[in-house]
């Protein structure tokens, strides 16, 4: 079984982008080169992968996908950053 990863891109614009993946440096290089991207990144770049949390099922990826794009911009910093919510 694969170990699925939750992830937070930063983009050229600073905004945050998250997603879910199996293949943290392959999902990078996806949404850099634009081919395999999200749709997301049209109009701007990826800049870094600035967080990421291992160790999830699929199911578990998902539902912590949604619970942090509900996040606020400053919870989602201070998640980055490693401080308690």
């Amino acid at each position: 079984m694969s170990s699925w990863f939750v992830y937070m891109v930063r983009a050229s614009d600073h905004s945050l982008y998250t997603g879910i993946t199996t293949d943290i440096d392959r999902r990078l290089a996806e949404h850099q080169s634009g081919k395999a991207g999200a749709k997301y990144f049209r109009g701007r770049n990826a800049c870094e992968m600035v967080y990421t949390e291992p160790n999830h099922t699929r199911s578990s990826a998902s539902k912590r996908e949604a619970a942090i794009k509900k996040l606020a911009r400053q919870q989602k910093l201070e998640l980055i950053r490693g401080q308690e919510l």
